[in-house]
């Protein structure tokens, strides 16, 4: 199971909406320096500020949704891949202990 398809998926769409609402905020500050409601450094500086503003509000989106994943999946009883591979590690050596033991008794 890819659990992080979907989450790619998710930051994929995030990216993509950044993207758009970009292109809006560029176009209605064009407008408005058509209109002369604002000179074109205004323009720009505003479609900067807000800019920044997603981008640091989108970074903390993430963290949390991460945070919210991990504790889904903790609370559906997933187990994290390090605690999967702490198993398969003890599971090796009990293999090699039984294989061992084996061989002493056939010798």
């Amino acid at each position: 199971m890819d659990n992080n398809n979907w989450i790619q998926d998710l930051l994929i769409a995030g990216v993509g909406t950044t993207s758009f609402v970009a292109e809006k905020l560029r176009e209605v500050g064009d407008q408005l320096v058509k209109e002369g409601k604002i000179d074109p450094e205004h323009a720009k500086t505003m479609v900067n500020d807000v800019m920044e503003r997603i981008k640091s509000d989108q970074g903390n989106f993430e963290e949390q949704m991460q945070r919210q994943i991990r504790n889904v999946l903790q609370d559906l009883g997933v187990s994290r891949q390090s605690e999967v591979d702490e198993l398969r590690g003890r599971i090796d050596r009990l293999e090699r202990q039984v294989r061992d033991l084996e061989n002493k008794i056939w010798r």
